[in-house]
């Protein structure tokens, strides 16, 4: 593939100043990381936990994996008196500012050892807060620049991706920094990191809120719905009862099978609930496929006695029932239905897929690192300069050099790049566990790694903005960003488990962290003509 850009050209992309609004709501965005992933780890290892139990903690990440669930109502629900002043996306990014500086200031106030279970309940919440965060702060980004040329949402990824990380691992070095320090202990730590976040909290409050046609849009789907529920009759229940029944099946899988019968085998958890779970969205699919039919049928009746496609049929009256259901539809399936039918099934299910697998192999590297370098040898000072800080600085270089070749030579070349160099800088974490407690070898690997994971974020995060459509840009991002996140949080913890079960063998673990990048390359060769058409078509219409 020729490029179309010169370098001059492609740099000019980074002049843009609404570049700098996404760098700094992507540090926010990985802020909360720290807060309930390195900065904890540390925290419950210093105080004596093990690591099967370190892993574990790790599930109230799932609220990351599955906030697609809750994402919708950030496209349609305006927060009263903030969204008044601050517009719908900016009001959901202070909102949630808001509740993680309180959840961290309560946290400095508790003991690891006395209030664990309190501590795992403030973490969750901080990780919902975080994750609806992220639900605004990407449909933010999406929303700011979809409207121009698309190599700006490239470009906007690598700000996004470079903010992230300054939050991660350039703040997320402070808490490291500061406990190695006599004066100073976890407790006290997190209270700085309160403070941190306040300051976090000026970018939402500065920037200027982008302008969205999406409320029209979702009125028109809405009146849609209501001309096909009338007269819809009792099927309407089941619709009604299916969706909160599916979701509620999503959480408990998610949540880890609580209160699951002791006489069933736990080895059929997954199959019986995802078993039931695929029966209850094959009967709601149906009755969504028969409610579209009587939409098209009432449609095409529409056009014969008005004569215009344009005008809203309107039924007498509508029932509260019909109200409701019509407003859960367009809030919560017109946006999945629409990444379907405008993808078309079978590729819409391929790149679900791909996307779940990329991250793999960095889900179980990323949860147990913290434990890993501890174990081998280096201090709490030498992870934060060498793992936070240095880490920090190659990943916003990196970042840059990422989005530049993305912008140049496409998407799917940056995609193959980063995922091969994802999956050889593993090994170099398994010369790690050989060789020991080398500073020099720490320092190339986490370079190494730095470069790669951010090469490969950047391509990622692209491509899953133009896939966006603005109409549904916080729905469809989020669905497609937790399916990323999924393998990190709910295979990722469990990262522990595996180390025990390899009776503590680190270079085994990360030799196959390693191979398991290599099927979502495989996946992603396979389906790469499809998505590079969408991509150009995307591209087309800028």
């Amino acid at each position: 593939m020729v490029s179309t850009h010169s370098f001059k050209n492609t740099l000019s992309y980074f002049k843009d100043p609404r570049l700098l609004t996404v760098f700094f709501l992507g540090v926010a965005s990985g802020f909360p990381w720290v807060l309930i992933g390195s900065a904890m780890s540390g925290w419950l290892k210093d105080d004596g936990l093990s690591r099967s139990s370190i892993g574990l903690f790790g599930l109230i990440f799932v609220a990351y994996s599955i906030n697609f669930l809750w994402s919708p109502f950030v496209d349609r629900i305006r927060i009263a008196v903030l969204g008044r002043f601050f517009g719908q996306r900016r009001s959901w990014i202070l909102t949630t500012q808001l509740c993680i500086v309180l959840l961290t200031y309560l946290v400095s106030h508790l003991n690891a050892n006395q209030d664990l279970a309190t501590m795992a309940l403030f973490g969750l919440l901080i990780a919902i807060a975080g994750a609806t965060q992220d639900i605004a702060i990407d449909a933010y980004r999406i929303d700011l620049l979809q409207n121009h040329d698309s190599n700006y949402m490239t470009a906007g990824s690598a700000m996004a991706t470079s903010g992230w990380w300054t939050g991660y691992a350039g703040l997320g070095s402070i808490p490291f920094i500061l406990v190695d320090r006599p004066e100073w202990n976890w407790p006290a730590v997190y209270l700085v990191l309160s403070i941190v976040m306040i300051a976090l909290m000026i970018t939402v409050l500065l920037a200027k809120e982008p302008q969205a046609e999406r409320q029209a849009v979702h009125a028109q789907i809405e009146s849609q719905y209501l001309q096909g529920l009338t007269g819809y009759g009792p099927r309407r229940l089941f619709i009604l009862l299916l969706l909160p029944a599916i979701i509620l099946l999503i959480l408990y899988a998610n949540i880890g099978y609580p209160y699951w019968p002791a006489e069933i085998s736990q080895g059929y958890q997954f199959t019986s609930v995802s078993l039931l779970c695929f029966i209850l969205l094959s009967v709601f699919v149906k009755l969504l496929v028969d409610l579209n039919r009587k939409i098209t049928r009432n449609s095409e009746i529409e056009n014969t006695l008005y004569g215009s496609p344009s005008t809203v049929f309107k039924a007498p009256s509508h029932s509260p029932l019909n109200r409701l259901l019509a407003w859960l539809l367009t809030t919560m399936v017109a946006p999945i239905q629409e990444f379907f039918a405008r993808n078309g099934s079978k590729l819409a299910i391929s790149i679900l897929l791909f996307i779940f697998l990329f991250k793999l192999g960095e889900a179980y590297l990323g949860r147990m690192s913290i434990v890993f370098y501890r174990e081998v040898g280096f201090s709490n000072t030498d992870i934060a300069y060498y793992s936070k800080l240095i880490n920090w600085g190659v990943t916003i270089v990196f970042s840059l050099i990422g989005s530049i070749f993305t912008i140049r030579y496409g998407i799917l070349k940056g995609l193959f790049i980063g995922g091969i160099a994802m999956s050889a800088s593993n090994l170099l974490f398994a010369l790690m566990a050989v060789v020991g407690p080398n500073k020099a070898l720490f320092a190339f690997t986490v370079l190494i790694d730095g470069f790669t994971s951010a090469w490969g974020s950047v391509a990622f995060v692209a491509l899953l903005s133009v896939l966006c459509n603005k109409s549904f840009t916080a729905s469809q991002y989020a669905l497609m960003a937790s399916l990323g996140t999924f393998g990190r949080v709910m295979l990722g913890s469990y990262s522990g488990v595996l180390v025990d079960w390899l009776d503590g063998n680190w270079a085994l673990f990360f030799i196959l962290t390693s191979v398991m990048v290599v099927p979502s390359l495989l996946f992603l060769y396979a389906i790469r003509k499809p998505i590079n058409r969408l991509i150009q078509s995307s591209e087309l219409k800028h």
